[in-house]
């Protein structure tokens, strides 16, 4: 189960994890399958305090058909200067783009903001069978990477959207049945 805002675990730096055991194997597996369930938005990334369980901990799986990555006490060695572009509709424009790219979170329902992130990073962490690693990630998995890095520090993507002093939005249904991005009032 997923947990939501107002949740404290999820504005907490999660703690590290001192050892690799059976426990955490368990706490993973829950976290693909509550990943795995998300649906309406589909996941794309869990961090371990997004399940009540304050530990640095993530999992990825950016595309449907994609292996889930785990990431155990994971660190952003390296980051782009470049920050990925925001696209937005032409104006006038209210109704949800599939390729519009706003940023959201499983803990936060409805709730959708423009956000540019760095392109590329740099990863260092420990994989399920201890082993330490350093990967680089560009487009779509490092904006996944630098979101539920966040969720280990406690910080929320609106936060990062205000920082950049863009807007949050909600998609609301229309009386004709489709979508719309309002803007929410802060």
């Amino acid at each position: 189960m997923i947990v939501t805002i107002p949740n404290q675990v999820l504005i907490s730096p999660a703690k590290a994890v001192e050892k690799i055991d059976k426990k955490i194997l368990q706490i993973v597996e829950k976290m693909k399958r509550a990943l795995l369930s998300a649906d309406k938005p589909k996941g794309v990334g869990l961090a371990a305090p997004q399940i009540g369980i304050s530990l640095r901990i993530f999992i990825i799986k950016p595309q449907p058909d994609s292996l889930t990555d785990v990431f155990i006490n994971p660190e952003i060695v390296w980051k782009s200067e470049t920050l990925g572009e925001i696209e937005r509709p032409a104006s006038g424009k209210t109704s949800v783009k599939k390729d519009s790219k706003l940023e959201g979170c499983l803990s936060i329902p409805n709730v959708w903001g423009h956000l540019r992130r760095s392109t590329k990073v740099k990863l260092a962490y420990t994989d399920i069978k201890n082993q330490r690693h350093e990967k680089e990630f560009s487009g779509f998995p490092a904006t996944i990477v630098q979101h539920e890095m966040d969720h280990l520090e406690g910080i929320l993507f609106p936060q990062r959207v205000l920082e950049q002093k863009e807007k949050l939005y909600q998609i609301e249904e229309t009386k004709s049945g489709k979508e719309k991005l309002v803007e929410i009032e802060i």
